[in-house]
């Protein structure tokens, strides 16, 4: 122990520079972590809580064996009905999202059952823009996948000829033509000039040159040229009522539309 106590400490050189460790502190190092998966950002409506979970699992469960309408719509009443809105507004997108869009047509209708359900065009929209060839995922017809989509704006006509129909406003006009969007996507040109018919002819619903456009092409396109034709009446009676000013800048938005068409085409 003696001789552990007088060995000699080593002294510093005044000589020696200090390190860089003695004057510097130590730089914060960033560390970003990206995504563990190939998974997409969280969308308004995917964001699913433990109730809507179970209750899409347990809806599952229940239609495992029989995937018809009666059953669907018993299951989901069962599965779904004690659901808050925002759980099954969420449940209904990510059944859609998972591609069973008759489960998810029978969430729509414990929704309709409920007292806050009002028709709403987006919805119907993303059921349009959802819907496969075969609604059941089963080896159904070409024809009845269309009936379902057609069935489906029936339905949403009437829940709006019931309900207050379409009212003006910014809003309304974009959701219309979203789903007016989706129905000539999925080609359901009929469907769609009943929508507008609705909305425009016979609700008078103000809607815009957008929305003349995206019709008037989409019957062409469909082969629907009465209808078109009818669509461009209106649009030319409509764009007589605008002022001179408005009317200008939408020439100028037109000469560049096409001018645009002309150079991608070339």
């Amino acid at each position: 122990m003696a001789s552990l106590l007088l060995v000699p400490r080593p002294t510093r050189s005044p000589c020696a520079k200090p390190g860089p460790s003695a004057h510097h502190k130590p730089r914060p190092v960033s560390i970003t972590c990206g995504p563990r998966d190939n998974r997409g950002p969280l969308q308004r409506g995917r964001s699913l809580s433990t109730e809507a979970i179970l209750a899409i699992q347990s809806l599952k469960r229940l239609t495992s064996a029989d995937r018809s309408p009666a059953a669907a719509s018993a299951a989901a009443a069962s599965a779904l009905g004690r659901l808050l809105k925002a759980d099954l507004v969420a449940a209904m997108a990510e059944l859609q999202r998972q591609g069973h869009w008759s489960l998810a047509l029978a969430a729509l209708h414990v929704a309709r059952a409920e007292p806050w359900y009002r028709p709403d065009p987006e919805l119907y929209a993303t059921f349009v823009s959802s819907a496969p060839a075969s609604p059941s995922g089963e080896s159904e017809s070409e024809g009845e996948a269309e009936a379902a989509l057609d069935a489906l704006v029936e339905a949403f006509l009437e829940e709006k000829a019931r309900g207050g129909r379409f009212v003006d406003g910014k809003e309304d006009v974009y959701k219309l033509t979203r789903l007016l969007r989706a129905l000539v996507a999925k080609a359901r040109g009929r469907a769609a000039w009943r929508v507008y018919e609705a909305a425009v002819r016979e609700g008078g619903l103000d809607i815009d040159e957008y929305v003349y456009r995206v019709m008037a092409r989409g019957m062409k396109r469909l082969g629907l040229h009465e209808e078109a034709a009818e669509v461009e009446a209106d649009f030319a009676e409509w764009e007589a009522t605008v002022s001179p000013p408005a009317r200008d800048m939408l020439d100028e938005m037109r000469s560049r539309d096409e001018s645009k068409t002309a150079a991608n085409a070339s």
